[in-house]
């Protein structure tokens, strides 16, 4: 290799290293400062190429996208002086990389820092001029983006923008929230024993008009049955009147037979009268006829069947 080449080469070396000490290039996702021995010459916005002195200046890159600063939960005192644990975080970006270099020595930690307690103080403030419902449901918003607006002006004296705040949670003290529920159960409680008691009064009510309904019924359905069975028996009787007041005679007979049979029903069955009783008039002499005993007047016999 010949000293020409060498030289070249040489040449070529440096011509590399002074552009790359010369240019350099900022992403769209990043800002720079251009620094001249520790102190502060430029600072870029914007993406692109840039020039600096070479070996003189130095560079330093910040990330410009937006950051979320996520804050511990605090307690804070309402307006009626109860205490809600709220859960907050901030959305932020660095505005002017030179005084955020300057204020917060370019450290994500110390902007989140700085951030937090402005966002702690004026949550705080806001909290203080409202009732819980109000902060809850009707003015969270509202309470949002002031906090938003009174963090972002003071933020922006360490060079950084906040582009939102918002409330992730917001719940009652624990010590009061278990007493909330407390009351709410016993109130639940209550209106579910009431509607049990109006629940049974109803099934009572019911009950009490079904035994009633029950009772009509069956007395009805009685009396229909009495009068049924009393035209019965009327219509009964008025036949039994109607034939044995055509043959009187025969009537007394055809009866007297169903008394023997009903008397009679067993070999065993025995029956004591006197001989002239009227259950066996119809028999007269006939006792002799099939070789039974007859006893004189006024004795008593004893039959077997």
């Amino acid at each position: 290799m010949s000293a020409k080449s060498i030289i070249l080469g040489v040449v070529a070396i440096i011509v590399v290293v002074l552009a790359y000490e010369t240019v350099y290039f900022v992403d769209e996702r990043e800002k720079a400062i251009v620094f001249q021995f520790g102190r502060i010459v430029q600072s870029h916005d914007q993406p692109g190429l840039h020039f600096k002195k070479p070996f003189i200046n130095s560079v330093q890159f910040f990330d410009a996208r937006i950051q979320t600063m996520d804050a511990d939960p605090e307690l804070y005192l309402t307006g009626e002086k109860k205490n809600l644990v709220v859960d907050s975080f901030a959305k932020w970006r660095i505005r002017d990389v030179a005084k955020y270099y300057v204020t917060v020595s370019g450290l994500q930690s110390n902007a989140r820092a700085r951030l937090a307690q402005r966002v702690n103080d004026s949550l705080r403030q806001e909290f203080g001029k409202r009732q819980v419902q109000e902060v809850i449901s009707g003015d969270r918003a509202e309470i949002m983006e002031l906090v938003r607006r009174a963090v972002d002006s003071e933020a922006s004296e360490f060079g950084v923008e906040v582009v939102d705040v918002r409330l992730k949670r917001v719940d009652l003290d624990p010590d009061i929230s278990e007493r909330v529920y407390s009351r709410m159960y016993a109130e639940r409680a209550r209106v579910a024993k009431e509607l049990r008691a109006q629940g049974a009064e109803a099934a009572e009510r019911i009950r009490s008009d079904a035994d009633r309904q029950r009772e009509i019924t069956i007395a009805n359905a009685y009396r229909e049955a009495e009068k049924l069975r009393g035209e019965g028996d009327a219509t009964a009787t008025l036949t039994y009147a109607n034939a044995f007041g055509r043959d009187i005679e025969f009537f007394g007979f055809y009866r007297s037979l169903n008394a023997y049979r009903t008397t009679f029903q067993s070999k065993n069955d025995v029956l004591i009268l006197e001989p002239n009783s009227k259950f066996f008039q119809y028999f007269g002499e006939s006792f002799d006829a099939v070789g039974e005993m007859t006893a004189p007047d006024d004795t008593v016999i004893a039959i077997n069947q």
